[in-house]
């Protein structure tokens, strides 16, 4: 017997399902990682690999109560879902980063 679901044709996967952005778009990402030298320089790094214009002076930060993570919100110029994939992606698998929003 098969572990796989059988595909409904009532049931969008997620690349075929239509976007609820409107592309192009300033679009906001949250990253949180410990609060540590080079954070922010990684952070802005990979922005800037998908978001050529990308304009770090709209970075906002935040630290946790106890001072030992930093929220870092980047706003990317989105393009499109696979430009956004990929941003999640990279942030996701850097090893400074805790969590991606």
């Amino acid at each position: 017997m098969s572990d796989q679901i059988p595909h409904s044709p009532f049931v969008a996967s997620a690349s075929e399902a239509p976007s609820l952005i409107i592309y192009p778009c300033a679009f906001p990402i949250k990253v949180m990682g410990n609060k540590v030298e080079g954070l922010v320089h990684a952070i802005t790094h990979i922005a800037g690999q998908f978001d050529p214009g990308f304009d770090a002076t709209t970075i906002e930060l935040r630290e946790s109560k106890g001072g030992k993570y930093l929220g870092v919100t980047i706003t990317v110029n989105a393009t499109s879902r696979e430009q956004l994939d990929e941003i999640y992606r990279t942030l996701s698998t850097h090893p400074m980063v805790k969590v991606v929003l």
